[in-house]
């Protein structure tokens, strides 16, 4: 594998319940694993796009406009949690990040860049494209749900599924995706409490492999941008011993 694009030719019929082929974008600079990963795409239907190094990667995420990008965290130039912070500028595409590293620390500040979801190398194949499978099904989930216009007032929060924005007392609070995408579930299902693993399933979708600590990290941020005092939620509460709810 060279170091610039390399778009598959052909490779199997369309991946099972979508109407054309996905396109991922796969940026790892090992060429083996990154031939395995493209030949295991390619076998499961999908259209794979290549790319060894953070200026391509960069530069092929916003001309293919993939479906999903699959990011290895350690590249040469530019590193995973750059590309990833930069393609979320402009772009909510499904990144799942793959690093090496198993420490929590790194996982979190993945997930903070605006990652979806990770994988710890080594990793076998067949969890890759489960996961991979789960975050086609979520985008195209989220999309379907942005086009019925939802909206959601809660007291000082408007929140707005079409433009995927949350406004209070008028004035927008920037959200990264999965932010949006729990505390929007969250006040549409106002006064019901959820288990972690219950917004595990719903939001992050059920073949998530992440732990519940997902959650906790989430709705932290989360307080720390909507609440008017973190340290004293009047919106997304604690259920001891349960889980969360959102008070209207």
């Amino acid at each position: 594998m060279t170091s610039g694009p390399a778009r598959a030719a052909g490779g199997g019929a369309p991946e099972r319940g979508t109407a054309r082929a996905r396109t991922v974008l796969v940026v790892e600079d090992e060429q083996a694993l990154a031939a395995a990963i493209s030949y295991n795409l390619r076998k499961n239907g999908f259209d794979v796009i290549a790319a060894a190094d953070g200026v391509v990667a960069l530069q092929e995420a916003r001309r293919a406009m993939p479906d999903v990008i699959v990011l290895d965290l350690t590249l040469p130039g530019i590193d995973g949690l750059e590309i990833c912070r930069r393609i979320r500028t402009t772009s909510n595409v499904p990144i799942l990040m793959l690093t090496a590293r198993s420490e929590e620390l790194d996982k979190v500040v993945g997930l903070e860049m605006g990652a979806d979801d990770y994988l710890t190398k080594p990793f076998g194949m067949r969890e890759l494209m489960a996961r991979i499978r789960a975050l086609v099904r979520r985008a195209a989930s989220q999309a379907a749900e942005r086009d019925d216009s939802v909206h959601v007032r809660a007291g000082d929060l408007d929140f707005d599924a079409r433009g995927r924005t949350v406004l209070r007392d008028g004035r927008e609070i920037a959200l990264k995706p999965k932010e949006f995408d729990l505390v929007f579930f969250l006040a549409q299902n106002a006064g019901q409490v959820f288990t972690r693993e219950q917004l595990l399933e719903r939001v992050w979708g059920y073949d998530f492999f992440g732990g519940s600590r997902t959650v906790d990290v989430h709705v932290r941020w989360l307080r720390e941008k909507l609440e008017a005092d973190p340290s004293r939620p009047g919106h997304i509460l604690t259920v001891r011993g349960v889980g969360y709810k959102f008070i209207r």
